[in-house]
């Protein structure tokens, strides 16, 4: 994770004129990675709004809702590992490019969406397009920052995940209270337009100098068993049932097919990716953390949202406030993540994170409908705490691992374990979380009309939407929606916090340790900091 004690001082691999610009390419990366991840929290805030009927909303349905999220997910998942290949042999710059414009193209037809299905669509086109735009950014960052240098500009990068986490809710709550719902996707197309000159400016272009020939066969398989895992898992989410046909198909499909993907690669004298890779334990456990703490992370995540807004009846704008502490804990000690590891290891740094994250986790299991705002602020700022000492160092254990040249797969292969990981936790957990609060609710709703007692049973939203239409009567079935939701919430904050803590007996069994003392060289590295704005 530092630099090898016996390297070199060494030969710069990066030109002069970029590595002056170095920090300036960085800022603009964090911006175009901003976007992404501000666009996905944004929307969180706003289901709600856009459940109700129109003019207020689009009246999209429990399941249009989820596919509004899905489509976007479903496409940036399948074609991540794809964009990345795309970036090492045309260039990280134009894939770049190509895909921050195609975003906001897509943003700016999402907010005029007429229907749920329109919006589904849009959203997936926004999906192709963060597609390119996540793995680009770490593959540019990894080819204008020495080694050296590389822990800090990737605890940053990682801490402008926690900007976006901050701003979304905060962006889209604000929007919402004083424009129509379709503003949350509208704001993205000035951001893109920024960005877009920034890069044309600023980012040089980069690629791999010997790309060797293509890999159509293995492009294809990865995407088409991505796609279907993906798919299968979501569909799981959604019905709630993972042993149903239409789940097992598809899960047991992508999977064989990316088994085959993994035997043709072995096999390829031009593979797409060195599948040799993930025979280290460094590497191979560096991924299953970043799959895991975000199965564990995007599950809390989306029944917060609910315990929020849903149980404690705040607004979208209070919700994305009390996300802050999370926020600032990442911005705060993610880009100095990589002096603790320098001083007790990535596996000491990241096991202590991994179980800060899981204790957070576990927190909500404690939470009531009067849990003061305070315990919560603290609770969100432990995990922040923890995923900022996990998330960079596990992400320079996967780029460095690789050659330079191939930033952009290595780039890829982090970001879709990270998403294979948010959408199995969402669906997973997401199921856990609807079965026992269908168990829990089935006998409050006796008093519920016949024809409305299935959808009712579906979600709180749904029990609340029924309860108020049934007026005073609808009263009890309120309370019996919040307690049920309450357990429900315990149970999946239980299930976290276990696969929490398989994460963090994975770090602490395979992750290196504490890194041999360095000469003059990492002395060096102190001074960086004091011109690192320049």
């Amino acid at each position: 994770m530092s630099i090898p004690s016996g390297a070199p001082a060494a030969v710069s691999q990066v030109p002069e004129a970029v590595h002056r610009r170095r920090w300036a390419i960085l800022a603009v990366l964090m911006f175009s990675l901003l976007i992404v991840v501000l666009d996905n929290s944004i929307l969180n805030v706003a289901v709600k709004t856009i459940a109700s009927p129109s003019p207020t909303g689009l009246g999209a349905t429990q399941s249009e809702l989820e596919w509004a999220i899905n489509s976007y997910t479903l496409v940036f998942a399948g074609l991540l590992f794809t964009a990345g290949l795309l970036g090492d042999r045309i260039g990280r710059k134009k894939v770049l490019l190509f895909g921050i414009v195609l975003f906001g193209l897509g943003s700016a037809f999402a907010a005029m969406s007429g229907s749920p299905g329109e919006l589904i669509t849009w959203r997936a086109v926004m999906g192709f397009g963060a597609a390119f735009v996540m793995p680009a950014t770490l593959a540019v960052l990894m080819n204008v920052f020495e080694r050296d240098e590389q822990p800090k500009a990737i605890g940053i990068w990682a801490g402008s995940v926690g900007l976006g986490i901050a701003i979304g809710p905060i962006t889209g709550g604000l929007l919402l209270e004083h424009f129509w719902w379709g503003s949350i996707f509208l704001v993205n197309v000035p951001v893109v337009v920024i960005a877009v000159i920034a890069m044309a400016v600023l980012v040089p272009d980069s690629r791999d100098p010997k790309p060797g020939r293509l890999d159509p066969l293995g492009v294809a398989l990865s995407v088409v068993g991505l796609v279907l895992l993906v798919y299968g898992i979501i569909r799981g989410g959604e019905l709630a049932d993972f042993t149903d046909v239409s789940v097992l198909l598809p899960v047991i499909g992508g999977l064989a097919v990316l088994v085959v993907f993994v035997l043709h690669e072995k096999r390829s004298s031009s593979p797409a990716i060195d599948i040799s890779y993930f025979r280290k334990p460094a590497f191979s456990a560096a991924v299953a953390a970043i799959a895991l703490i975000f199965f564990a992370l995007m599950g809390v995540t989306f029944f917060s949202a609910f315990y929020m807004q849903s149980v404690r009846g705040w607004s979208a704008l209070q919700s994305g406030l009390l996300i802050l502490p999370l926020a600032v804990a990442q911005m705060v000690f993610a880009p100095r993540a990589r002096l603790v590891v320098n001083r007790f290891g990535a596996r000491a740094v990241c096991t202590v994170g991994m179980l800060l994250v899981a204790v957070g986790l576990a927190a909500f299991a404690l939470f009531d409908a009067t849990t003061p705002v305070w315990v919560m602020c603290l609770v969100f700022f432990v995990q922040g705490t923890g995923m900022a000492h996990v998330m960079p160092p596990v992400t320079v254990a996967v780029m460095q691992a690789l050659p330079r040249e191939k930033a952009g797969s290595g780039s890829a292969v982090n970001n879709v374990f990270r998403q294979v990981g948010g959408a199995l936790g969402i669906a997973v957990l997401g199921s856990v979380l609807s079965t026992v609060y269908r168990g829990d609710i089935e006998d409050h709703l006796g008093a519920v009309p016949a024809a409305a007692r299935d959808v009712a049973g579906e979600s709180i939203e749904a029990t609340l939407g029924v309860a108020e239409r049934m007026g005073p009567a609808g009263a009890p079935l309120v309370s019996a929606a919040h307690d049920a939701f309450m357990g429900a919430m315990h149970v999946t904050a239980i299930g976290s916090a276990c696969v929490a803590l398989l994460g963090t007996i994975v770090v602490a069994l395979f992750l290196p340790g504490r890194p041999r003392p360095e000469p003059a060289v990492a002395q060096d590295e102190r001074a960086v900091p004091a011109d690192a704005g320049r």
